[in-house]
């Protein structure tokens, strides 16, 4: 029944990360019934297309010019680093839409289970995966909320949250399966006026098999199942939803080795360790890039060099353009942390971060898993290298290790860019935003309209929440 208490209506977002309009049939009987009670509409979506960024863009209704966050990593040029996947909310600029509904009713509450930047953000209850690093070398499974007290609850009532099973060669449909089910718990006991929900699984067998391979149709209904304990627990609680996705997958075939090629010809420094591997040297590189599915960020040292690195970029096979900062500002990605030039990739390509001319001296976290070291996104961490003798003994070893306290490096991840299937983080191609674009579906018909971009997610969870913005 619907909760008369309130001033607004409650409301269920779900993230489903790759969902597109055209996965949506009859194996699919919680989505499908969803949109055709209510609408559904293919999404325009902004550059680069990836998780930091467009989560950032549906929270706050602004481009990345105005809140910030150019992709999942990028160059801090005052530390000469890269770093991806940092958490902390006071990353992102713009008024967040749960501190706007709070600001028009001071008892609109908000939970945020597993939506990036979690940490720190302005909300009553947050989740998110927090791995915790003894000095031993172990990576060991945990979570970070808000309160403090609710991992521990909520592990102790579904389990040990499953975080090797969210990202890596075993991820697959057990890590959202225990976000739905946390989920679950949160919706009935803490009644968020507003729940925000990411559910990542599908997004794993896109990248590893492509769109067009036959077995994403059974991810696609594991996928329904879940979303659709969320659905069925909402419309019992009388509440709005909303199910969003942040990007398409395109079928990809080439890799671009960017950074490969801005080292052949002089632009990038690599430091030899004493270790005897290589490591990429940002500081002192003329330019690099930072990788970024099909989007990359080109720094540069001097902008004397501008020109001719963007003649070599643009040279490049599976390159479709190049923008400096003054065409950035045409797709509202001209910021201080956004690279010096843009690349972006053709439908069928990404770009890798891989810096290295030989992959003997690949550094030891290129074949790990390693979302914090890696200077780019790896895809590769999603497969077992298919090249490697007796994987499973392999792997039994270094869990041996790791329980007898031992350090050990989980070495099984491949340096064959080739093995990826499926990447994304381009504008949809126009003709085919029903299978290219992010989908948003809703339940109140009242809203619908003709188009709808991820900047106006915002706005109209407002608007289902209050009726009007």
């Amino acid at each position: 029944m619907p909760d008369r208490s309130r001033s607004h209506r409650r409301l269920l977002v779900i993230n489903a990360v790759g969902l597109t309009a055209s996965m949506i049939g009859e194996d699919t009987p919680s989505l499908r019934v969803l949109r055709d009670e209510g609408f559904a509409r293919p999404m325009a979506t902004i550059l680069p297309a990836v998780t930091c960024s467009v989560q950032s863009t549906m929270l706050t209704g602004e481009m990345p010019e105005r809140h910030g966050i150019v992709g999942n990593g990028w160059y801090f040029r005052d530390l000469a680093e890269v770093m991806f996947w940092k958490q902390s909310n006071h990353l992102v600029g713009g008024e967040k839409v749960f501190q706007t509904a709070r600001r028009r009713d001071s008892s609109h509450t908000t939970a945020k289970l597993f939506w990036w930047y979690n940490m720190y953000a302005d909300v009553d209850w947050s989740v998110t995966p927090r791995p915790s690093y003894p000095a031993d070398g172990r990576k060991l499974p945990d979570l970070y909320s808000e309160p403090s007290s609710m991992a521990t609850e909520l592990q102790s009532r579904h389990g040990g949250f499953p975080l090797f099973n969210f990202w890596g060669p075993t991820a697959d449909i057990r890590s959202s399966s225990w976000i739905a089910d946390a989920s679950l718990s949160v919706w009935r006991e803490y009644r968020p006026s507003l729940l925000l929900v990411y559910l990542p699984h599908l997004d794993y067998g896109l990248q590893r098999l492509g769109p067009d391979d036959a077995a994403i149709r059974s991810e696609i209904r594991r996928l329904d199942h879940e979303a659709g304990k969320l659905i069925h627990a909402a419309r019992d609680s009388g509440a709005e939803i909303l199910v969003v996705s942040e990007y398409g997958i395109t079928e990809v075939h080439r890799p671009v080795h960017i950074n490969r090629a801005l080292r052949e010809q002089g632009f990038l420094r690599t430091r030899r360790e004493i270790t005897g591997w290589e490591s990429l040297d940002c500081g002192a590189s003329r330019a690099f890039a930072v990788a970024d599915h099909q989007v990359a960020q080109i720094y540069l040292k001097n902008p004397a060099d501008q020109p001719h690195v963007r003649q070599l970029v643009e040279r490049l096979e599976g390159v479709e353009r190049v923008l400096d900062k003054s065409e950035q500002r045409d797709f509202g990605i001209s910021h201080e942390r956004s690279g010096d030039l843009v690349a972006v990739s053709g439908r069928d390509a990404w770009f890798t971060y891989y810096f290295w001319l030989d992959d003997a001296l690949a550094p030891d976290y290129a074949r790990t898993v390693d979302i914090h070291r890696k200077p780019g996104y790896d895809p590769a961490e999603l497969f077992v290298d298919p090249q490697l003798r007796l994987p499973a003994l392999r792997i039994a070893c270094r869990l041996l290790q790791k329980k007898l306290g031992c350090r050990y490096l989980m070495d099984v991840i491949g340096l064959d860019a080739d093995i990826v299937r499926g990447s994304h983080g381009r504008l949809p191609v126009p003709d085919r935003m029903q299978t290219d674009a992010p989908v948003f579906i809703c339940s109140d018909r009242t809203i619908e309209r003709d188009t709808v971009h991820v900047r106006d997610v915002r706005n109209l969870m407002l608007q289902l929440q209050f009726g009007s913005v």
